[in-house]
């Protein structure tokens, strides 16, 4: 006895399997590089993950006396006193005049808590690895040479510098902040 029904069926199933495609090859994956991306003084840059702890709008600040023009002043982020501090001014630059793109990353560690306040933020970035070049491939000011650590290019080809907060971080000039006043005699 047949049953029209199931060979319909069968029938389907014969032609589904010939006309399917098969799996996909196994293909080597290529190492990535991920960081928090950025634009200040007119560059693209990126830093490690770890090295950024938040990224928040800037947010607002009480300005300090006898501080250097970088130090934007202090501001209250959840019960804790975030210093903040204008890269670009810190570079010899300014930041751009669109302050609604404004960002500020937040680093931290053991005896650092401070705001960065950069031009606009991109977010997560990955990079493959292949794609580093040892210097940066964006002329940059001479202030920013001894924390940059290379480059990556994007998809397209575009270069992103690879900026160390943790070089900033322990940069004399960056932990001094405040003003030396020479005394007169």
């Amino acid at each position: 006895m047949s049953n029209p029904a199931f060979e319909a069926l069968v029938e389907l199933a014969a032609l589904s399997r010939r006309s399917a495609a098969g799996l996909p090859g196994k293909t080597s994956a290529v190492p990535r590089w991920s960081g928090i991306s950025f634009s200040l003084l007119g560059c693209k840059f990126a830093v490690p993950m770890g090295q950024v702890s938040e990224i928040m709008e800037v947010p607002v600040s009480t300005r300090l006396p006898g501080v250097q023009p970088w130090v934007m002043g202090l501001s209250n982020v959840r019960g804790r006193l975030l210093p903040l501090f204008d890269l670009g001014t810190y570079f010899g630059g300014s930041l751009s005049t669109q302050k609604k793109r404004h960002r500020a990353l937040v680093i931290e560690n053991s005896s650092l808590y401070s705001g960065l306040v950069i031009d606009e933020s991109f977010g997560m970035q990955h990079f493959e690895v292949t794609s580093f070049e040892e210097i940066g491939a964006i002329e940059l000011p001479d202030s920013m040479h001894a924390f940059v650590r290379g480059s990556y290019r994007d998809a397209s080809g575009e270069p992103w510098n690879i900026l160390d907060l943790s070089v900033l971080a322990e940069d004399n000039r960056f932990l001094n902040a405040a003003l030396v006043y020479a005394l007169g005699s």
